[in-house]
């Protein structure tokens, strides 16, 4: 089978403040406002049809002219539509973001989409799109229901799951998913609350033992942790391999996105065969060139992954 990738998760829409001047909080901020298509889901299939990469969607999204152009911006993108269900309201979600005048996420407010429409459209289809995917790509934090359909349709066609949370409560308060999935990327705020473990104030050796301790522990195979400017962590039960791959240069616009870009770049890697080491490299490069576009995407991915001289390197049939 060629390489495909079915995304389940949400589509948001993002207003999105930045300011212009040095923030604050409690005061009134000059600066612009924009409404940006986003959610974890309709951002990962984004990218990944960018880079190339056969994508679907599984989600939903509002009737209504929203809707529509959340749609139309997937199809021109090149992602397969059929699964995205419609809802009178609350098809999909809303966030609001407050950038600071360099880009970081100073706040933020989310109001998540009604899932029934999703939860309809993988009952009707969850075993179509299964058998026609090569690799399910999991926003784990639906509901707990939704993500152990998905990794036992993913299991009984042999099919690989890469598993990213989005507000992490799932995953939490049901460990078991994890042993269901071949690789699951969170930052290292949701590490600290998985392991216990203070992932940024524990050197080396620690942050090895954190994360081998905790993929035992509920029978993951690997795991990647973001560190925001610190670069990324990965571990590999098998062999027990770990190691930190670090950020190149970049133009910091917007970092919101970035976590999906990451996972993005991770799990095309992982699909065209790259040991994690190396997969880990095309999340960064791919959260990178997120970072300096003022979207969730960056428009210009498919591009910038083909005159990229280190991806040409890893990945000489990208053209």
């Amino acid at each position: 089978m060629s390489l495909s990738a079915a995304v389940i998760g949400t589509v948001f829409i993002d207003c999105k403040g930045f300011a212009r001047d040095a923030y604050v909080p409690t005061g009134r901020n000059l600066g612009t406002i924009r409404f940006v298509h986003g959610g974890v889901g309709r951002n990962i299939a984004e990218n990944m049809a960018r880079m190339g990469v056969a994508t679907a969607l599984v989600s939903s999204v509002d009737e209504g002219a929203l809707g529509r152009e959340v749609i139309d911006r997937l199809r021109r993108a090149g992602v397969d539509t059929r699964y995205v269900a419609t809802a009178e309201r609350q098809g999909m979600g809303m966030w609001l973001a407050v950038l600071d005048e360099n880009g970081e996420l100073a706040g933020s407010i989310s109001q998540m989409p009604d899932l029934s429409a999703l939860e309809r459209m993988m009952n009707e289809s969850g075993e179509m799109i299964a058998r026609s995917s090569s690799h399910l790509l999991l926003e784990l934090d639906l509901n707990a229901d939704l993500s152990r359909r998905v990794i036992e349709l993913a299991n009984r066609y042999g099919k690989p799951v890469y598993g990213i949370p989005g507000n992490l409560d799932v995953v939490m308060n049901h460990p078991e998913l994890m042993g269901g999935l071949s690789c699951f990327v969170c930052n290292h705020i949701e590490a600290e609350r998985l392991t216990g473990t203070a992932v940024l104030e524990t050197d080396e050796a620690g942050q090895r033992r954190a994360l081998m301790r905790y993929m035992e522990q509920v029978g993951l195979p690997a795991m990647v942790v973001t560190l925001g400017a610190e670069g990324a962590l990965y571990a590999q039960l098998a062999g027990g391999e770990f190691g930190h791959q670090p950020v190149f240069p970049v133009q910091v616009r917007d970092t919101s996105g970035a976590g999906d870009a990451f996972f993005s770049g991770t799990a095309m890697g992982l699909m065209r065969g790259l040991p994690l080491r190396e997969a880990v490299v095309c999340g960064t490069k791919v959260a990178g060139w997120t970072i300096e576009s003022s979207e969730s995407n960056c428009p210009e991915l498919g591009e910038r992954l083909r005159n990229d001289p280190i991806l040409r390197a890893l990945l000489p049939d990208i053209v």
